[in-house]
């Protein structure tokens, strides 16, 4: 868990408002115009220097703080905070020319070369030692400066560097792997190098999985994801080591990236490593992304242990990196933000404050747009500040805890997703997230959690894909189930132990018995297969050939068609003063809806929400008050909930006390 503190700032408390800010790519004299226009949109805070290191460091050693301290001072002379990056995201030029050994190296063989960012190796000996030059360079220069409120280590650490095959990563792999099984003899067995003569003599042998003739071997996979997020773990706490000697009273966070299919990170274990968390997110356009969205910001609040966060990072409008980019609707801007702010958010900012006028990002929307201050969206900017100033009595308020949850594991993300697979359409975060939908659609807060979470406070549980579970996982959630709680599992769930080993016996192995069926043999389903169930719904992507293997489990849907006809498609076993249920098969939100009403119900789990708004709004509730989020396009009148506010506008968002 992250710790409990938070920006170096003085005053009463509020909700931070600002961007990344790059004044380096201006001339001068558009500085004062900016923190001018800041003020008008109520900016707080800005990330400085993000991608400034050739500026900083134009040459081996040689330092330039003069246009730093410059916008340093100006910012702080506006009364805005700067949240001061330590600018290691993109190396220089003449640091990748002088040693390309700081280059990553993909699967295949290939030199990752200069001229995008994030052209560095995290277990690079070299790019470190400059790297770290540079951090204390900056911590000595800034530790007493009045805006310094917070220090932003790197930049999306990760998001284009985080699998490297070079010989570098090499040698730290073996190392890592050295202090994860101490004996080679261990490492064979977790790694089941009996298989295709695999078994190794001597650490040295050992390298990541790089392209082979075929599969690579699975435990090596796994343990190499496990080693990549710890290696960018690892350089975050060099980072952040060099910081806190210098500067201990300031606070020192990175921006995770929790959203979409980013599944390489285990922020859950990163978490801990910053004073607080902070997260980037951008909204993929395609089915229900706000909802996606408030899923996201869900997870970040409780991998932040439920406490503050920081929205480092969203889009005001259009992103650059889309096939298609399209600009935000009227009313997105507004309620994406406050979506945020409702899941434990206590800083709203976006990526940046004044759009570039050149740069792969020049289309990239910003507070302050190509139009200038004349324009809707720097009009929708300002009206947005002037929120969240009105909310600042939600500042540091803790978001309520639901009755519901449904687990995120990273490590079964990881296996379930691998090769060599029953099939290769399983999404791990898809089915989380249909699940996710189907509690919005019934109008049920529900919490996303990371697996080590304490699951004893919830009522009812969702496990979904629990593809890898040790053991002790198993007692643990026996433990949740006699004592009340209510457990719903899925397909290729229980599967195998931490090593990528299987539980032998019939699956759904590790969780065979507490759900008391077994599966001889699993039955995917080809892309354009469907499994009819007798209670109307319907399934796709996957099938189980069910027994049942105690006498008190109860049958809530049974296949109609195909080879599996006749057989348990849905099963709910009562266990101590729980249950135990188990669905086999992909049904997607819609199908989900109708079976969760049924288990949420078993499990006594309501809706706070009028019957007329189920599905129509988000319900969330932090610090005593209660976020109602419009989820459609149309207005939505809300007088059932809040006589005071009949209308809710398309895309609106109501804060009511």
């Amino acid at each position: 868990m992250s710790s409990t503190r938070w920006l170096r700032r003085s005053g009463p408390p509020r909700l931070e408002f600002g961007a990344d800010y790059n004044p380096d790519q201006w001339p001068r004299e558009v500085w004062d115009d900016d923190v001018r226009h800041m003020r008008e949109a109520g900016v707080t805070i800005v990330s400085l220097a993000i991608f400034s290191w050739a500026r900083i460091e134009p040459a081996d050693g040689e330092f330039d703080f003069a246009w730093l301290d410059d916008a340093m001072d100006l910012l702080h002379a506006n009364g805005i905070l700067v949240d001061l990056a330590t600018a290691t995201a993109s190396p220089p030029p003449w640091l990748a020319a002088a040693h390309p050994e700081i280059l990553p190296v993909d699967r295949v063989g290939n030199t990752i070369s200069p001229g995008g960012r994030q052209h560095w190796r995290p277990t690079s000996p070299v790019f470190r030692r400059y790297a770290l030059r540079l951090v204390r360079a900056l911590a000595e220069r800034y530790r007493d400066h009045p805006a310094l409120a917070a220090w932003h280590v790197n930049n999306e650490l990760g998001c284009h560097n985080v699998h490297d095959y070079s010989d570098d990563a090499a040698r730290a792999f073996r190392s890592w792997l050295r202090i994860r099984y101490e004996t080679i003899e261990a490492l064979n067995d977790a790694w089941a190098t009996a298989f295709w003569s695999q078994r190794y003599t001597s650490w040295a042998e050992i390298l990541p999985p790089r392209l082979a003739a075929t599969f690579p071997n699975p435990g090596q996979q796994l343990d190499f994801k496990r080693f990549s997020s710890d290696a960018l773990k690892d350089y975050l706490i060099a980072e952040r080591d060099v910081l806190r000697e210098i500067t201990p009273e300031v606070p020192v966070t990175t921006n995770f990236m929790v959203m979409g299919e980013q599944s390489s990170m285990n922020y859950a274990d990163w978490a801990a490593e910053v004073d607080f968390v902070a997260n980037d997110h951008y909204r993929q356009r395609g089915v229900r992304s706000a909802d996606e969205l408030s899923f996201s910001a869900n997870l970040t609040g409780n991998i932040a242990g439920g406490r503050p966060w920081f929205l480092m990072e969203h889009s005001t409008s259009a992103v650059n990196w889309q096939p298609v980019n399209l600009p935000k609707r009227p009313g997105e801007l507004e309620r994406d933000s406050l979506l945020h702010v409702a899941h434990g958010a206590d800083a709203v900012c976006f990526f940046q404050w004044r759009q570039s006028r050149g740069g792969a990002e020049k289309y990239h929307s910003a507070m302050l747009p190509h139009a200038g201050p004349d324009s809707d969206l720097f009009r929708s900017v300002v009206a947005l500040g002037s929120r969240l100033h009105e909310l600042a009595p939600l500042a540091g308020t803790p978001r309520t805890r639901a009755r519901a949850a449904i687990v995120f594991d990273w490590q079964s993300w990881w296996v379930a997703e691998l090769d060599s697979h029953p099939t290769n359409r399983l999404r791990y975060r898809r089915e989380a997230f249909d699940w996710y939908l189907a509690f919005l659609d019934l109008g049920i807060r529900a919490d996303v959690v990371p697996l080590d979470t304490d699951l004893s406070g919830y009522e009812l549980v969702i496990a979904p894909i629990l593809h890898v579970v040790p053991a002790a996982l198993t007692t643990r959630l026996t433990t949740y189930v006699d004592s009340g709680g209510h457990l719903v599992t899925t397909y290729f769930s229980g599967i195998v132990d931490e090593n990528d080993h299987v539980w032998l016996g019939g699956y759904p192995g590790a969780l065979r018995d507490l759900l008391g069926i077994r599966i001889e043999e699993f039955a995917p389903l080809p892309d354009d297969g469907r499994a009819e169930l007798d209670n109307g719904l319907t399934g796709s992507l996957w099938t189980d050939r069910i027994d049942l293997t105690a006498t008190d489990v109860e049958v809530l849907a049974t296949y109609k068609s195909g080879d599996v006809a006749g057989r348990p498609a849905v099963t709910r076993r009562p266990v101590g003063a729980g249950s135990a249920s188990y669905v086999s098969t992909r049904l997607g939100p819609e199908g989900l809806r109708v079976l969760l009403a049924d288990l949420a119900a078993r499990a006594g789990v309501t809706s706070d929400l009028p019957d007329d708004l189920r599905g129509r709004v988000e319900l969330t509730r932090r610090g005593g008050f209660q976020f109602v989020i419009n989820r459609t396009d149309e207005p939505v009148d809300i007088s059932t909930l809040s006589p005071a506010h009949p209308v809710l506008a398309a895309r609106g968002v109501a804060v009511l006390s």
